[in-house]
């Protein structure tokens, strides 16, 4: 536990349809300044992050953030500051980046490399992004037991997963290193809770009659979720 002070960040995951993610670098007089980072701000006493995340963007970018959707919640300790970051995906805003503070700004391929400097913060979140939204899980390969790591190879890179059935177990297996976390067929409210803080990506099975329908997709990143995935878990394995 730090005994610095918890600072509250809201970031913006902005998603263009063909999956180029909105970067712009610090500008001047800010520390980290000309690092490459998802763009936001810090979440003002009484303020939602949703809110906040609305305000810092049309502040700082004029885009007006229609819908934001929570992903990520993890802290980073930087000699300036111990920050509790709130990620959340965007995927439908109105405006084009207009820079209002002098900085740079990008969409990147999550494909390619890093741009550089990158604030070091950004670094898990852009190989997070890596992850399909659709996951088949090999058949060949057993799920994580209880408490497990298990790694798992998608599209020549090895992760590491593990499943989750609250959050408390979704805190303890990211300490013990996993990537990305597979629960069993919750209720919506349910899931929306164990996503509501999660520091690591959380997949929910494909249980519905037309697997990878859009609409199932749609439904679960609005509740946090990173994805769907067939297999042991969901309706492909039934």
């Amino acid at each position: 536990m730090t005994t610095r002070p918890i600072v509250p960040v809201a970031a913006a995951v902005l998603l263009r349809d063909d999956g180029a993610v909105l970067l712009a670098d610090r500008p001047a007089g800010k520390p980290y300044a000309g690092h490459w980072e998802f763009p936001g701000g810090k979440i003002e006493a009484g303020e939602s992050a949703e809110r906040a995340l609305v305000r810092e963007l049309a502040e700082e970018l004029h885009i007006e953030v229609v819908e934001s959707i929570p992903w990520l919640v993890f802290e980073f300790d930087y000699p300036h500051a111990y920050v509790r970051l709130h990620f959340r995906r965007v995927f439908e805003w109105r405006g084009e980046p207009a820079p209002l503070e002098g900085q740079r700004w990008m969409f990147h391929w999550i494909a390619e490399p890093a741009p550089q400097p990158l604030l070091p913060a950004a670094l898990p979140v852009l190989r997070f992004l890596r992850l399909p939204q659709r996951l088949s899980w090999p058949r060949e390969q057993a799920v994580p037991a209880a408490g497990e790591v298990r790694e798992i190879l998608i599209d020549g890179t090895v992760w590491r997963a593990a499943v989750c059935n609250d959050a408390a177990e979704l805190r303890a297996l990211a300490a013990s290193g996993a990537d990305f976390a597979l629960t069993g067929a919750l209720p919506d409210a349910q899931l929306a809770d164990l996503c509501s803080s999660t520091p690591i990506p959380v997949y929910a099975p494909d249980c519905e009659p037309d697997c990878g329908a859009q609409e199932t997709l749609e439904r679960i990143r609005r509740l946090g979720a990173h994805g769907l995935v067939r297999g042991p878990l969901g309706s492909g394995n039934r």
